[in-house]
């Protein structure tokens, strides 16, 4: 019979690996991105806040909080790494105004990684106290992560236009979240279960999305480039 901790194991590496799909699964879109010299309307909150995200957990699963928890550590370290190649393309093709609204947004983020390591090591003297400081953040920032697709769902029902919501992180993130809430509920870990429970809930609502509108995308696209000529010709 298979032990709690060898299948917590195998659940794990599977996590990683449909966890480095998710990371990889932007590179569609940079790579439209850098084709086209211009980041149109793709917005950087998901991934700004996918970074920190990561950063969070990278030090929830270090050993001097969090003990044998070293698969949450190897998968959200290359996320660092991904997500600072992504939004350095975002920087290099965005507006002025749009770069300086990122570069506030990571300097914050780093000021605050910096009180975080500094409080809990300070105040927390036990693995216990650690994890617990750690791990409400990294829920309520897990959760904004899992939730920051809302404003491209919204875009999604407003417009009637999957076009900035890529299938594929849908599905891969719905995946994520259900591999890692199996994951956590092997050995219960209350922090890592409630993020990716979240997660798994809201990849499913853009799947559904994506179905309602995947079919009106064309017709709408069409619409707005008969649009564009006619704002053209009226200007000429």
């Amino acid at each position: 019979m298979v032990s709690t901790n060898a299948a917590r194991n195998v659940v794990g590496i599977i996590g990683n690996v449909i966890s480095f799909g998710l990371f990889l699964s932007p590179l569609p879109t940079f790579i439209k991105i850098w084709r086209k010299n211009a980041v149109e309307q793709f917005s950087p909150i998901p991934y700004v806040a996918t970074l920190l995200n990561c950063m969070l957990w990278v030090f929830y699963g270090l050993p001097i909080v969090h003990p044998n928890s070293i698969l949450v550590v190897t998968i959200n370290g290359t996320g660092i790494v991904l997500e600072g190649a992504y939004l350095t393309i975002f920087f290099l093709y965005a507006p002025k105004d749009l770069r300086l609204k990122v570069l506030k947004i990571l300097a914050g983020e780093l000021a605050f990684m910096a009180v975080v390591v500094s409080v809990v090591l300070t105040v927390g003297h036990s693995h216990e106290k650690r994890s617990l400081m750690v791990g409400i953040l990294c829920v309520i920032f897990g959760t904004c992560m899992y939730a920051s697709p809302l404003t491209v769902m919204k875009m999604v029902i407003v417009t009637k236009s999957v076009k900035y919501m890529p299938f594929w992180l849908s599905l891969v993130s719905f995946l994520n979240g259900v591999c890692w809430t199996a994951y956590a509920l092997l050995k219960f870990d209350i922090f890592i279960t409630i993020p990716n429970g979240l997660g798994a809930l809201l990849g499913f609502l853009q799947l559904v999305l994506y179905g309602c509108y995947c079919r009106c995308t064309p017709a709408v696209e069409e619409q707005n480039e008969e649009r564009k000529k006619r704002q053209e010709v009226e200007m000429a």
